[in-house]
């Protein structure tokens, strides 16, 4: 039952929606609030909400129109284009929209990673990994995949950013963590591609990082590049001891064997000559500017991605 004081109440109207400012809106996007001006003067991407003696703010269906713009940028696509796009957008209820009453931060945006002569898929990565997108590296990558192969990927879209993070961060100091997201990103995509690949090679190939080696992102390089070829991979990552290679290289008997350093540190003959003697004898590959320096015992040192593939595609059987 309701009280009579209750009942002769009128019920209170619900509180206008009153959106988003342009800075709380930049924060979501990761850009900066000169970009959403610049969006609205000369695409018409602008705030549809106006109350009386206060600023133009954005709606959900504002905002989702923007981020859907955004990821058309990062992706490569022109501006105009993204533009285009974006509001001739008949359904923003998928995965592009964006609910305004969600966390209005996000970190990230408003730095440049200069990517000098790189594609436009190359400086969208770059802006991708400067917001911390994860999500749009990873489809960038893959859609990259999907349309070029692993080799051209790796040569002209992935080390060309890496490059320019890397450089970023030793000029400044400041970045890490765009590497972070950026290096993640390429190797969950990556992997997911050796997941999912048939393979129809009659020997393995065994990939793996020297004693002291963090680096494995090239590693998943090849192994993605291998998978393009049906030849298996095993993975024995970062930091591989010499003892638990030549176990592994007893147990299974691989067509060829690929060992990676990134720093002149962390490469040394030592590991190579603990490897073990088998017959067949496989494949062994030294990849990595660590090994330039170093006059190695055993095995042949391998420079272009390209040419490592093919050799250990070879040496499998693919």
């Amino acid at each position: 039952m309701t009280s009579s004081a209750g009942s002769s109440q009128a019920a209170a109207p619900p509180a206008p929606d009153l959106g988003l400012t342009v800075a709380a809106v930049a924060r979501r996007l990761g850009v900066a609030p000169a970009t959403l001006r610049t969006w609205d003067r000369r695409y018409g991407l602008g705030p549809s909400q106006h109350a009386a003696g206060s600023h133009r703010r954005y709606s959900a269906e504002d905002i989702a129109r923007l981020e859907l713009m955004r990821r058309h940028v990062l992706a490569g696509v022109p501006a105009a284009d993204a533009a285009r796009a974006a509001c001739e957008a008949a359904d923003l209820s998928g995965p592009e929209y964006v609910d305004p009453s969600a966390s209005t931060s996000r970190p990230g945006g408003g730095r440049v990673v200069p990517i000098p002569g790189g594609t436009p898929n190359a400086r969208g990565l770059a802006r991708a990994a400067t917001a911390l997108d994860g999500d749009a590296c990873r489809r960038i990558v893959g859609e990259t995949l999907d349309r070029r192969g692993v080799v051209w990927t790796w040569d002209h879209l992935i080390v060309p950013v890496l490059v320019g993070v890397g450089q970023k961060w030793e000029a400044t100091g400041q970045g890490i963590e765009v590497e972070h997201v950026l290096s993640e990103s390429i190797q969950s995509e990556l992997s997911a591609r050796v997941a999912r690949a048939e393979r129809r090679s009659p020997t393995c190939i065994l990939l793996a990082a020297v004693e002291g080696e963090l680096h494995v992102l090239p590693l998943w390089a090849l192994a993605a590049g291998l998978a393009e070829r049906h030849v298996e991979a095993r993975m024995l990552g970062a930091r591989t001891p010499a003892c638990a290679l030549s176990e592994a290289m007893r147990r299974i008997g691989p067509g060829g064997v690929l060992l990676w350093s990134q720093l002149p540190e962390t490469a040394g003959t030592a590991q190579l000559a603990q490897l073990p003697d088998l017959r067949p004898e496989p494949l062994v590959l030294l990849a990595g500017p660590g090994w330039r320096d170093v006059e190695p015992p055993r095995g042949e040192r391998v420079e272009d991605l390209s040419e490592a593939i093919a050799l250990l595609a070879r040496a499998a059987g693919g």
